[in-house]
């Protein structure tokens, strides 16, 4: 009988254990799936310094895989939803996977006059906004050449998201659906708006720069994607200092791509918000630089105005301090008085490249100068600098703070204290870094365009937990 009664309080014991197993089971497959509804935000990559992958298609055959890969939808070329599991069925070459991305992106179809517009391009049609990249016989609109090249990183961002679906595949991705990415591109190209069109046109009153920004304030703020996080994820390129003068303090939520915060108010752009970009450099690019210590005759090379309306006493008591010293070389004016090839070859044929502030902290000089493997003497102290939570510019740079600099005998006596074995540690680290201030189209690994991915990505998880913060009591509020 006890044997009996054992067996009979065993029987709901088991079914117990049964359904809770079951009820675990049923819990964990959903929570595959599932997405915090009060944010509607996706989860951060696993992994934001993951490079993104190849996939090749016409071998997925796994309805389990195309069933994952439809639920993240990106863009193809021309704007158009890319749909991996149904290129696998046509036998489609290899795309580009958006999972592995280090960032995913939405780019908002902005009209062609806030982009490619302003480059001369007409749309071929109507309803289109982008140009062909697949179309090898038609290539996209080119940069104007001179000084607008080098804020032109507007231009090679948005070349690389367009294309983004296809190897070389980028850091960054393009998705169809905002509630997909990570960050939301604006593609206004607001450097070359402000270099060609900053002021009035008679008989207009208005200059098509300004009036540009104007609309795009009212295009943004009416945004259900800028109302969702009050614009705290987009991301506006405003790289010339002066571009997106009238319209910054309004957009200032956003997260803004600059060359330097010299002209920006701290409660408008700062670092911890903002990403600084390097310049595109103007001076060529040194390949298979063999030109060591002993092949370089010029002990300490600048080149630009020594005058300047901001920043110039320091330029103006170092070149007096300097101008009779041997080895020292002075060119006054830019690459485009001097052409690139005289200005390149006074870097090339130097050990040191002065870099002194002038009207802002940063200049393209100092980019010509790494380029140039021309060990840059950078005397700037406010100057901010790309990347360098990744990279140290210690290791191929000499900083001098201005009040050291103006000091009679000061410079020469530091940078001819470096040793050969020193400054060579420094030209080595210059080769190595290079890649990572170059701009091309298609973008390669760890250039200038995917560097800047990468530390746009960084910034995603302060951007989720700011977001996070301020919708604590969201739903308290709605109740009131």
């Amino acid at each position: 009988m006890a044997h009996l009664r054992g067996r009979t309080l065993l029987l709901p014991l088991a079914a117990a254990t049964v359904l809770v197993a079951s009820t675990i089971f049923l819990f964990a497959a959903a929570g595959a799936r599932w997405r915090p509804a009060d944010t509607g935000l996706p989860f951060p990559p696993a992994a934001f310094s993951a490079a993104a992958v190849p996939v090749t298609i016409a071998g997925v055959s796994s309805n389990a895989t195309a069933a994952a890969r439809k639920e993240l939808s990106f863009l193809d070329e021309n704007g158009h939803p890319d749909d991996l599991a149904s290129a696998s069925d046509s036998g489609a070459a290899a795309r580009c996977d958006p999972r592995a991305a280090a960032v995913k992106f939405f780019m908002y179809d902005l009209p062609p006059e806030f982009h490619f517009g302003l480059l001369g391009w007409s749309p071929p049609s109507p309803d289109s906004v982008w140009p062909d990249l697949t179309n090898d016989a038609s290539p996209p609109p080119r940069y104007p050449g001179g000084l607008n090249q080098q804020h032109s990183v507007e231009y090679w961002l948005t070349l690389d998201l367009l294309s983004s679906s296809s190897p070389p595949c980028s850091a960054a991705v393009r998705v169809a659906d905002y509630r997909d990415a990570d960050l939301i591109f604006v593609p206004f190209f607001a450097s070359l708006s402000y270099n060609r069109h900053s002021r009035p046109v008679p008989p207009e009153k208005v200059g098509r720069d300004k009036a540009l920004q104007e609309k795009l304030v009212r295009y943004l703020t009416a945004r259900p994607e800028w109302k969702r996080y009050g614009g705290a994820d987009h991301v506006i390129v405003a790289h010339h200092p002066n571009s997106l003068l009238h319209a910054r303090a309004v957009l200032s939520p956003a997260v803004f791509v600059l060359s330097d915060f010299g002209r920006y108010h701290p409660r408008v752009a700062r670092l911890e918000k903002d990403v600084i970009a390097p310049y595109k450099h103007m001076a060529k690019t040194f390949v298979n630089d063999s030109a060591g210590f002993d092949d370089r005759p010029t002990l300490l090379y600048f080149r630009g105005a020594i005058y300047r309306k901001e920043g110039g006493s320091i330029r103006q008591e170092l070149y007096y301090m300097l101008k009779d010293e041997k080895d020292v070389y002075f060119s006054f004016g830019s690459v485009q008085d001097h052409g690139a090839s005289k200005a390149s070859q006074g870097m090339h044929s130097s050990k040191f490249c002065l870099n002194i502030a002038g009207d802002t902290p940063s200049s393209n000089r100092l980019f010509d100068a790494i380029m140039s493997h021309c060990v840059p003497v950078i005397i700037s102290d406010d100057i901010e600098l790309p990347y360098e939570d990744v990279l140290d510019y210690s290791k191929f740079s000499i900083f001098v703070r201005s009040f050291d600099a103006v000091k009679k005998g000061y410079v020469m006596k530091l940078i001819s204290g470096v040793s050969k074995e020193q400054w060579t540690s420094m030209w080595n680290r210059l080769k190595e870094v290079d890649k990572h201030f170059e701009y091309q189209y298609p973008s390669q690994k760890a250039d200038a365009v995917q560097m800047i991915w990468q530390a746009l990505a960084r910034r995603v998880p302060a951007i989720h937990l700011k977001v996070h913060r301020s919708s604590r009591f969201s739903r308290s509020d709605r109740g009131k």
